[in-house]
């Protein structure tokens, strides 16, 4: 979870281990725990693991540390840590309408026509407003009504139903 300094990278090499090969193992040993976590434990089995580990020549003595982090304690942790620090886009908190006709305006066409302002408040507490003609906030309407049946014809569909 915590990222390594360039000062760790330096203290940790040797005359054996440069800092280019250390670098090198790092970021497999990090992709490799990277994929491992991925997956659920139902799929991968500690058995399959160590035998993709032997043929990727990682050291037996290391093996037993990796596979812990995979299939031990830490596992839940690390799954949160990743929940928690993956980028997401804001979240709809409030949405506000109301209908709005303007009885004067500089274009002639679009005086006493009713249009849609629209307000939304994100969960960056960032505010968007802008306005949507009639006829584009009843497709909008259509559109999340369809979506919403159409979820709740996949609830009703018994391979989605968990079995007793």
């Amino acid at each position: 979870g915590k990222p390594v300094s360039p000062e760790q990278f330096k203290k940790i090499s040797s005359e054996t281990l440069t800092e280019d090969t250390l670098t090198v193992i790092y970021s497999g040993l990090f992709s490799l725990l990277r994929r491992a976590i991925r997956l659920p434990l139902t799929s991968l089995k500690p058995e399959m693991f160590k035998e993709d580990m032997n043929e990727l020549q990682i050291p037996a003595e290391f093996q037993e540390d990796i596979a812990s982090v995979v299939f031990g304690a830490r596992r839940p942790r690390i799954e949160n840590e990743i929940l928690d620090s993956r980028p997401r886009l804001p979240k709809l908190d409030q949405l506000k309408w109301r209908v709005d006709v303007a009885i004067s305006t500089s274009v002639l066409n679009r005086v006493l026509e009713p249009t849609i302002l629209m307000e939304m408040k994100l969960s960056n507490g960032k505010i968007h407003s802008f306005e949507v003609p009639v006829s584009q906030f009843h497709q909008l309407r259509y559109n999340v009504a369809y979506v919403l049946k159409e979820m709740e014809d996949l609830e009703k569909k018994s391979i989605l139903k968990i079995q007793d």
